[in-house]
């Protein structure tokens, strides 16, 4: 028994060899080289494309054991911009988004499945407008490595798309738009152990 309560000990602590742990990076969504993007249709004639200029959060990632991977995100509603102040307003008014009601957005994943080495898909529930939803993101490491300044990096692009009813958002100006493509753009910089 107590060789098992020492081999488990051993395992998280990350002593025994060929046991891979995720490393936690925090988003750098302050330096610039993160984004949330959106893009919703306009009638048939175009695209409605914005972003989100304040959000934080973290992820663990590890190449060798990418099942550990993991994603928190907590993006603040009332920082919507669609290049449009009229527009924003309407965004972040009690018709849609409701941000004096629901100032934040949340995402926290639940699992990732590799489907190659650079390549998978992410699971997890979003929080939006009040409501929990579970999503799927299809996700493609961009890379990883030392910057110049010997920090270590990695990075993610994803993408899935969002059924604005589904978390009781109904505005009916167009029903095109209800579909919402959502883009996420992830660096993060590795926090030492």
């Amino acid at each position: 028994m107590k060789n098992l309560i020492l081999a488990a000990g051993l395992a998280c602590s990350g002593i025994i060899p060929g046991v891979a742990f995720a490393d936690t990076y925090q988003i750098d969504s302050r330096g610039g080289y993160a984004a949330i993007n959106f893009r919703v249709p306009h009638l048939s004639y175009g695209w409605v494309t914005g972003r989100f200029d304040d959000f934080s959060g973290q992820f663990d990632w590890s190449a060798t054991a990418p099942e550990q991977s993991s994603v928190q995100i907590t993006i603040h509603t009332a920082s919507i911009d669609s290049n449009n102040t009229p527009r924003d307003a309407l965004l972040k008014s009690d018709a849609l988004l409701d941000v004096s009601h629901f100032p934040a957005a949340t995402f926290n994943s639940t699992s990732y499945h590799a489907t190659t080495d650079n390549t998978g898909r992410l699971s997890g529930e979003l929080t939006l407008h009040g409501v929990t939803h579970r999503i799927s993101i299809a996700l493609e490491k961009v890379g990883e490595g030392e910057d110049r300044n010997g920090h270590y990096l990695a990075g993610f692009q994803g993408m899935t798309v969002l059924h604005l009813q589904d978390y009781g958002i109904h505005y009916g100006a167009d029903p095109q738009s209800d579909s919402v493509m959502l883009e996420l753009n992830i660096e993060g910089v590795r926090q030492s152990s």
